[in-house]
């Protein structure tokens, strides 16, 4: 039984049929380096290098932004192939 309600035109669908439908793809641990990484303090705990002048808790703040939107998109992709979407 789907666990989407367009494909189940019988009902909605019922909470323990939910539940069966589980993704243990090891990518989702990439999930955890966006949350990590910026938690490093020593990683942006000082004044150099600069970056077009700003210093480089600034840059390092955008940079862990490309970091998370990447990470994400990839995961994404890696399961979606696996599911087979």
């Amino acid at each position: 039984m789907s666990t989407y309600p367009h494909d189940n035109p019988g009902g909605p669908v019922s909470p323990r049929d939910r539940s069966t439908n589980t993704d243990r793809s090891w990518a989702n641990w990439l999930l955890l380096l966006p949350i990590v990484i910026p938690l490093m303090t020593f990683l942006f705990n000082k004044d150099e290098p600069r970056v077009l002048g700003f210093p480089t808790f600034y840059w390092l703040q955008l940079a862990f932004i490309v970091i998370g939107v990447g990470t994400t998109t990839l995961v994404y992709q890696i399961t979606k192939k696996k599911k087979g979407r």
